[in-house]
Order: structure tokens, then C-alpha cells, then sequence
């Protein structure tokens, strides 16, 4: 079976090499155009392209694709299927009624829960216990098409989403694979809109920690927005971003105060029922360090209240 892949960030890359090291007929790979990244602006390559010219795959970058740019290269590759990992654009029609198999799109969710751009962050956000990878049929919606096959993941209780997103890719890919390889014997499910839930992308300001909030809900907080854009708080008006921390006891004082500090353990601050260490953490302009090394090199004042 001819397959297209469809696909730009990471975790799409990382799926697109399962097909391959499964030998499996990867004809091309369509994934959005280079950008300018870094303080240089320099143009890099999308992780998918450098997959792909790894495995010596085709690459193609069309600026637009709603006019007809894909269909050029549609009629050259003709592939009986196309598989979508974060591509990053709606598909229009034409593209999804080319192939003779459809377009499968792998979702990093248990669909019709968290559809739409950030669903592992939100299901650690959210402290969800398990999510899970499903592939669907595209349609015109927004991750509505019926459902081919699922798999459930647990999430740690201090998992980040960056440690999670490692386990849906490599789940991800296997899942894709399994479902282009039975494709034929497949029966689609409908998506029922009950349960169904959307997870936006995240913001910089959705990670400013609020410490009159519960200990549960500001540390699945810190573990949605790791890696990016990372939980942060104000010390003293200046901001600190906070990279890993644990649920303590229960303590007095004022929501958002510093209690204290153990070694190994990080520092200590109050939350509406219980307190939170941080382990690790970055001020602005510094480097990212543990609490222990921190206070090494530099002091926290007991009482000051983050905010």
C-alpha cells in the first residue's frame, strides 16, 4: 500500500520513522514550510523533513494547500492512503477524498475526549489518570471522523506532558502502523458528541500560577506546562518559572508564602490546602537548576509571598 505522510513537529517525525523501520511503502512526505527559529532567525528544517530525507523520502512543503497546490503532488505520488500526524492545517476535500483508503489522522487522545491542538498537555492539566492515541478517518471537522483504533495510556502522577508526549509518539507510531496494515478489515466507529471535550493551545499566560488554588491542580499545572510555556509565579515582581515540583503537607500561612526550604526536597510554598515544593526552577535571564543548586549561589527570603 502507497502511503503519504502528513506531518511537521516531533512526534510526527517519530511516527513516520516507525513506518519506515517497519519497511512499510512511505512514497512521500508533505510537511509544512521551513521557518526562521532562534535569536539568529535562522531557517530550519521541520523535524518531519529531516525524517524524512533521513530514510531518503520525497519531501514536499507547499506554502497553501486549500487551492489545489496538493493535488500536483497527489497525482504524482497517487497513494492509496494518507497518513496525518500534526500536520498543522485542515485538510481540504479534495485531499481527503483522493486517496482510495482516506486520510487516517493519529489523535493523542481517547476521542471524542480533549479534540482540537494541545490534548496531552490538557489531559495532565486536567489531571486525567489515563489518555490514550486513536486513529480516525478525517473528515471535515475538527478530530470528528470516525474512529479505526485506540489504545489507552496511564499518566504518573508527576509525569510531565513532555514525558508523556515521548510515550503517545512511540505508542502513536505503533497504532498508525497497526491501522494502515488492517485498514481493509477495519470497521469505522462513529464519534458520539457525548464526552466529547476540546483542548485548546496553550498561552504563556494560561502557566501563571494562582496559589490560592488547590495542591492538585497547581501541580498537574506545572506538569501540563513542562515543557513549554512552563508554570511560573513573581518573586519579588520578578518572574520565576517553575520546571518541577511536588505535593507537600498541609501547612499555615498566607496562600502563595515561602515556608521554608529542605535540602533535597525544594522549596516550600503554601497553597489553599496543603503546599508545594519546588524542585526545580528558572529565573529570568538565568539557567534552569534545581532548588538545591540554586540556593548554593543565591538566598530566598522565608515569608515573601509569590504572586
Amino acid at each position: 500500500m502507497k502511503i503519504l505522510f502528513m506531518g511537521t513537529p516531533d512526534i510526527a517525525a517519530k511516527c513516520l520513522k516507525t513506518l519506515t523501520d517497519k519497511k512499510m511503502n512511505v512514497a512521500g512526505a508533505v510537511s509544512q514550510p521551513d521557518r526562521p527559529k532562534g535569536r539568529g532567525h535562522k531557517l530550519l528544517p521541520t523535524d518531519v523533513k529531516i525524517a524524512a530525507e533521513e530514510a531518503g523520502i520525497p519531501v514536499f512543503q507547499p506554502e497553501k494547500i486549500k487551492s489545489g497546490e496538493l493535488l500536483p503532488i497527489l497525482e504524482e505520488l497517487k497513494p492509496d492512503i494518507i497518513a496525518v500526524v500534526a500536520y498543522g492545517k485542515i485538510l481540504p476535500k479534495y485531499v481527503l477524498d483522493y486517496p482510495k483508503y482516506g486520510c487516517v489522522n493519529l489523535h493523542a487522545s481517547l476521542l471524542p475526549k480533549l479534540r482540537g491542538a494541545a490534548p496531552v498537555q490538557w489531559a495532565v492539566i486536567n489531571g486525567d489518570r489515563e489518555t490514550g492515541v486513536t486513529t480516525m478517518l478525517m473528515d471535515e471537522g475538527l478530530d470528528t471522523g470516525d474512529i479505526l483504533l485506540s489504545q489507552k495510556l496511564e499518566i504518573g502522577e508527576y509525569e510531565t506532558a513532555e514525558e508523556l508526549f515521548s510515550r503517545i509518539a512511540e505508542a502513536g507510531g505503533e497504532l498508525l502502523a497497526e491501522t494502515i496494515l488492517s485498514i481493509e478489515h477495519i470497521k469505522p466507529r462513529k464519534q458520539t458528541e457525548e464526552g466529547a471535550t476540546y483542548a485548546p493551545m496553550l498561552t504563556k499566560e494560561m502557566g501563571h500560577i494562582n496559589w490560592s488554588e488547590p495542591t492538585d491542580k497547581i501541580s498537574k499545572l506545572i506538569c501540563g506546562m513542562n515543557s513549554w510555556p512552563l508554570a511560573y509565579s513573581f518573586y519579588k515582581g520578578e518572574a520565576v518559572k517553575i520546571i518541577r515540583a511536588k505535593k507537600g503537607e498541609a501547612e499555615k500561612g498566607e496562600n502563595g508564602e515561602i515556608l521554608g526550604f529542605e535540602k533535597g526536597k525544594g522549596i516550600k510554598v503554601k497553597t489553599a490546602d496543603g503546599s508545594i515544593y519546588i524542585e526545580e526552577l528558572q529565573f529570568s535571564g538565568g539557567k534552569r537548576m534545581s532548588a538545591d543548586d540554586y540556593l548554593r549561589g543565591h538566598s530566598i527570603e522565608i515569608g515573601t509571598i509569590l504572586e
